[in-house]
């Protein structure tokens, strides 16, 4: 079945990729690609672009696709016989892809019992596996996106080896990862990389305005440059007044000022900030935080002690035993390592 996304456009247009995709078509040799770098810049926008390229019936003169013959309006409506999308269950619904809910004898979905994962499990690749095997419905070939390529699971990492040591006719892949050094070597061996930077900053900027992001250029920033994360943060309620006061605020203790962020967000927020902070005690410049909103660091030593902190606290995230006490602990220690003053010389 069609999901309710399937009336809309799949990808929304984003300026900076026009250089990658072009060039990507023009210079790919092998039937597997590898777009690799860092998060919210595209990645999956990019593949998708790709695979409806390679799928088109029409395409321009520089290989991107039309977006209008048969094939393109499949695409974008989700139907198309010879495309497949392997994506973790957890992101389905959030880009796009959710499938409809199965339904109880009333005709209402059913609940489901199980969290949807954030693996791409065997039973995927098994399905993908006997899609790759039949012959391509409308002759130009047949495309596999996965996404994120870091989620496969060791099981099924290595049943989607054979394939892509082994493709069959006119089989091709795209595969986009945030964290490649994450896949088997071997899958990497296989891929032709393609890697994808972080966007000009004017062009990043002027695309978060056309999405009604305001402060675009403070949560740019606090996104380390990643446009499709700051669009994210705005839209989870984010704003950039309250970016700016954060740093003030933890100087204060105030640990309510993370009270309503989702504890993995509040938490990887804390770990920008303490960067930061490290590095003007180091007298760099920042990163993420308008240099005026900062306190001035008395000393690194007990900052890079909050960081390990951070670092143990952030890989229990998701599953904490106390969220408040961990958040009021973290704050507090923040709070002290700036306050902490510098070691008398002797």
């Amino acid at each position: 079945m069609v999901s309710a996304a399937a009336d809309t456009p799949l990808v929304q247009p984003l300026p900076w990729l026009e250089q990658p995709l072009r060039e990507a078509l023009a210079q790919a040799r092998s039937h597997a690609l590898l777009v690799q770098g860092p998060a919210g810049v595209g990645q999956f926008d990019l593949a998708l672009l790709l695979a409806q390229a390679w799928l088109c019936e029409s395409p321009k003169a520089d290989a991107s696709a039309c977006g209008e013959c048969a094939s393109c309006h499949l695409f974008l409506s989700h139907t198309h016989p010879d495309f497949q999308l392997l994506l973790p269950e957890a992101l389905r619904e959030q880009l796009g892809w959710g499938t409809e809910a199965e339904t109880g004898r009333d005709g209402e979905p059913k609940a489901s019992k199980t969290k949807p994962s954030r693996e791409i499990k065997i039973d995927a690749v098994r399905a993908m596996l006997g899609f790759a095997q039949g012959t391509s419905a409308r002759g130009r070939a047949k495309v596999v996106v996965v996404y994120p390529a870091e989620a496969l699971n060791t099981v099924a990492a290595n049943a989607l080896l054979k394939t892509l040591e082994e493709p069959a006719g006119v089989l091709r892949f795209v595969l986009a990862s945030t964290a490649p050094q994450a896949l088997l070597p071997t899958i990497r061996s296989r891929c032709q990389p393609l890697p994808l930077g972080l966007p000009q900053r004017e062009a990043a900027l002027a695309w978060l305005k056309q999405q009604g992001v305001e402060g675009a250029d403070i949560l740019l920033d606090a996104a380390g440059g990643r446009p499709q994360e700051a669009r994210d943060w705005f839209e989870a309620g984010l704003r950039a007044a309250a970016w700016q006061q954060l740093p003030q605020r933890l100087a204060r203790g105030e640990a309510q000022a993370l009270a309503d962020w989702p504890q993995p967000r509040a938490i990887d927020a804390l770990q920008r900030l303490c960067h930061d902070l490290i590095r003007r005690a180091h007298g760099a410049a920042p990163v993420y935080f308008p240099a005026e909103a900062l306190p001035a660091p008395k000393w690194a030593e007990p900052l890079h002690q909050w960081d390990a902190a951070l670092r143990r606290a952030a890989r229990h995230a998701e599953h904490p035993l106390n969220s408040s006490l961990l958040m009021e602990s973290l704050v507090a220690q923040g709070q002290q390592a700036l306050r902490s003053a510098s070691p008398r010389r002797a």
